[in-house]
């Protein structure tokens, strides 16, 4: 792909989209969001600029310096009002995944019977982690590199249900659910209570903006675990990581992947500001902004099937049609349907930021 002109002003102003998530209105313009680009390298060099596949390493300042300085030029040169901020040391470590090699490199997965926690005597010997101990370098050393009115926005270690499934296992917590509820309770205690803090640590920090919460609660057709295990189980934590950020002020945005219907009354009740993750054969962003945009802000949408495989004139067509049907009263940011993965074409990425850009003026 030859080097091509961005037809983006860069204008960042985190209010914009702080306005959405707080569903106060409409702003000057529709802002953008993503979860994370896996392509920002490959949307750097497309743009003539210059770009290196950094990766961060935690406790070297250096490859920290250098990553971020490269992500904000990425994400202020797309259009973004906020740029990514994680913390590189936090986590629950987990049995040696199985992996493959693809065209991009190694990759590595869950299987159903993964597990690392088996029993309660796994559970005692685990190594949990001690947030206490978290390392903020990233989130000081991005200030300097953010022009006026970029915002940060910050990351959870994955998700309450999502860390307790890895740990467990599907095949684990699915039998364990009948088997040792108990066991059940005491792992989603240990690491519901251990993102609550990290969240309630990491909004304290004054260039933090928002926070997310990535915990994909189900497929294509149900919730992973049943509705009342998640009411038992799951939604007194994610009320609590909601209340943790909300205590100093700032938005939180849950991104949840699968079908929420049945649960969907029980995810507003814990109170959070935005939702995140659309895929239309489940449920299209705009039917969900109109039937729950009154009490969370939607965020994305832009299905990832017709992002890859749509040509760049129907990208825009369908870029214009989401702004036609989302934008009216603001509480929609523009993105696509779960991430900026490493299969989607450069130039559709583009195409949807260009069209959105230039349709999403209010």
């Amino acid at each position: 792909m030859s080097e091509r002109e961005l037809r983006i002003e860069p204008e960042p102003d985190f209010s914009r989209l702080r306005t959405v998530l707080l569903r106060q209105g409409e702003p000057d313009r529709v802002p953008f969001y993503e979860l994370f680009s896996n392509i920002e390298t490959q949307v750097l060099r497309a743009l003539g600029r210059p770009a290196e596949d950094i990766v961060p390493q935690p406790g070297d300042v250096e490859s920290i310096d250098a990553y971020l300085k490269q992500h904000v030029d990425y994400m202020l040169t797309l259009g973004y009002d906020y740029a990514n901020v994680r913390a590189l040391d936090f986590g629950f470590p987990k049995e040696e995944l199985p992996s493959t090699q693809t065209t991009e490199g190694t990759r590595s997965y869950y299987k159903g019977s993964s597990c690392t926690i088996a029993s309660r005597a796994d559970f005692e010997a685990y190594p949990w982690p001690d947030v206490s101990r978290l390392d903020i370098t990233p989130f000081e050393r991005i200030e300097r590199h953010l022009p006026d009115g970029m915002g940060v926005i910050t990351l959870g270690p994955g998700g309450v249900l999502e860390n307790v499934m890895w740990l467990l296992g599907y095949e684990g917590i699915s039998y364990l659910l009948h088997d040792d509820p108990e066991l059940v309770s005491d792992m989603f205690d240990a690491v519901g209570s251990r993102i609550a803090q990290f969240f309630d640590i990491i909004a304290q920090i004054d260039i933090v903006g928002a926070l997310v919460l990535g915990d994909d609660l189900g497929f294509k057709t149900q919730p992973l675990i049943s509705p009342e295990a998640c009411r038992e189980f799951l939604f007194p934590w994610h009320k609590r990581i909601v209340a943790a950020a909300h205590r100093h002020g700032k938005p939180v945005v849950l991104h949840a992947c699968g079908n929420l219907g049945p649960i969907m009354d029980d995810i507003i009740a814990c109170g959070w500001d935005g939702r995140h993750s659309f895929e239309d054969v489940i449920e299209p962003v705009w039917e969900a902004k109109a039937r729950y945009g009154t009490s969370m802000a939607m965020l994305g949408g832009f299905d990832m099937d017709k992002i890859c495989r749509m040509s760049v004139d129907e990208v825009r067509a369908h870029t214009r049609m989401l702004v036609e049907k989302c934008a009216p009263g603001g509480g929609w940011a523009l993105g696509t349907g779960n991430s900026v993965a490493s299969y989607v074409p450069v130039e559709n990425l583009l195409a949807m930021l260009e069209e959105g850009f230039a349709a999403g003026r209010y």
